[in-house]
């Protein structure tokens, strides 16, 4: 396992820099959403968290007024 820049170490911020070479063989790309935890002392595991479908709910809330796909339904219709 080679590391380029040296060890990774944690920062006074508790900030970990990972490996590319490590991310790409995990399959682990920039933007996407992980689990961190613990399995044993001196094991830290990091997950990819499935997508969650319900965090999508209610973004177009408050986009179209009150009864707007029903008069698009009516004028389809009519």
């Amino acid at each position: 396992m080679r590391y380029g820049k040296g060890m990774p170490r944690i920062s006074s911020k508790h900030q970990i820099t990972l490996p590319v070479e490590t991310l790409e063989r995990a399959g682990l790309r920039a933007g996407d959403d992980v689990t961190i935890e613990t399995d044993a002392a001196d094991r830290i595991v990091v997950r990819r968290t499935p997508p969650d479908p319900a965090r999508g709910l209610g973004i177009f809330d408050g986009l179209y007024e009150p009864g707007h796909l029903a008069r698009l339904r009516s004028e389809e219709r009519g």
